[in-house]
């Protein structure tokens, strides 16, 4: 496995330097034409100038209108150009409140190195992840922020969530630590330049050049992300062993399914015939997972071709088959252990945790539900007239 492993290291540095240099290309590329856009606007307004004075009016005014353009021009790439990072989301921890998580989330970066924990969060969705951002949206000291979805701590078990962190602090020792950290930073800001100037100038990406160079960078940057993960797997075997990776890989696989299939198709359901819900999505997602949750019966039958994905250029993640194989480890259930990540970790905040998200998710679904509930009114009263 070192041999795979230290070819898919090679290969994710070699990714990594190819899409900086174009990342930093690019940026230089427009900054180039945004500085020779002022420079130009300046220029013009100096000759509009003198022409004025010169007595040249017509000279004068359309010396001004270059300079016009030229400023427009100037000030539309400057835009383009201040894409700061989206500041993280959720609901950010305490340091007094998580004490217990803090002490593991250092006892974990002492084992396999990496950049400290700034900030932790918890989100509504059912991954985690590591987000480092300068602290002044494009400049500053790098910060560190740990993203946990509510969802997931409530789906996997303690042992199951030290494999989760471990990851995360693969990414950190491997991928985000001092100047990688900082060389991901500008990949990324290019990535949303380029969105800015194909939103708004949709032209673009009909030329040739602009085509091949965007599916050039979108194929490298989703090869990169899959190694990234294979990676961050890699180091969390070697902290808390293959088997456990693979089963905590396994058991969110499971539980993502069953909360996208059965539990949040059962809240929606409610909408035909209340108009508001009794279950409450992230106050019941607890009880939800442990009284709905079945596991297979037999794991030597576990159909894998369920969450195999189609094979794609573009997929950020690699399929659940893929990190298996990478780890060598069959599929294999969690243990049946009674406390989740969520009640050991996040237990003083959980009601609140929940109440915050519940009242978010009912803002964003509030009018959809009740004209679900209307229509399915209006349907059975139809029903009975007739």
């Amino acid at each position: 496995m070192s041999g795979k492993d230290s070819t898919c290291a090679r290969e994710r540095k070699r990714l990594s330097r190819s899409l900086l240099v174009r990342a930093v290309c690019g940026l230089s590329f427009l900054w180039l034409l945004a500085v020779v856009a002022g420079m130009l606007a300046w220029a013009g307004l100096n000759a509009a100038y003198r022409e004025l004075s010169a007595g040249g009016l017509f000279a004068a005014v359309a010396l001004t209108g270059a300079s016009c353009i030229a400023a427009a021009a100037a000030a539309v790439l400057v835009r383009w150009l201040y894409a700061p990072a989206p500041v993280p989301t959720g609901v950010r921890l305490k340091r007094e409140e998580i004490r217990t998580l803090n002490e593991l989330i250092k006892r974990i970066r002492r084992k396999v190195g990496g950049a400290p924990v700034n900030a932790v969060w918890v989100t509504g969705d059912m991954n985690a992840g590591i987000l480092q951002r300068p602290a002044w949206g494009l400049v500053g000291p790098m910060r560190t922020h740990l993203m946990l979805g509510l969802p997931l701590m409530h789906s996997i078990s303690e042992r199951q969530f030290v494999a989760i962190l471990a990851h995360e602090y693969g990414h950190l020792v491997r991928q985000r630590q001092g100047l990688a950290a900082w060389a991901y930073h500008l990949r990324s800001w290019w990535y949303r330049v380029m969105d800015r100037c194909l939103n708004d100038c949709t032209f673009l990406s009909q030329l040739a050049l602009v085509e091949r160079w965007s599916a050039e960078d979108l194929a490298q940057a989703s090869r990169l992300s899959r190694l990234e993960e294979l990676e961050a797997d890699e180091v969390a075997a070697r902290l808390v062993g293959a088997e456990l990776v693979g089963e905590t890989l396994v058991e969110v696989a499971l539980k993502e399914r069953f909360l996208v299939r059965d539990f949040w198709n059962k809240v929606m359901a409610q909408s035909t015939s209340r108009p508001r819900p009794t279950i409450r999505p992230y106050r019941d997602l607890g009880l939800g997972v442990m009284a709905g949750f079945r596991r297979p019966a037999e794991w030597s039958e576990f159909p894998m071709s369920m969450f195999e994905d189609d094979e794609s250029e573009i997929d950020l993640h690699p399929s659940l088959v893929e990190r298996l194989n990478a780890l060598g480890t069959p599929p294999v259930g969690g243990r049946r252990e009674g406390r989740s990540a969520a009640r050991r970790y996040l237990m003083p905040m959980l009601t609140r945790l929940a109440w915050t998200f519940d009242r978010a998710w009912w803002a964003d679904n509030r009018n959809n539900w009740r004209d679900c509930y209307r229509c399915a009114r209006e349907s059975s009263r139809d029903d009975t007239l007739g």
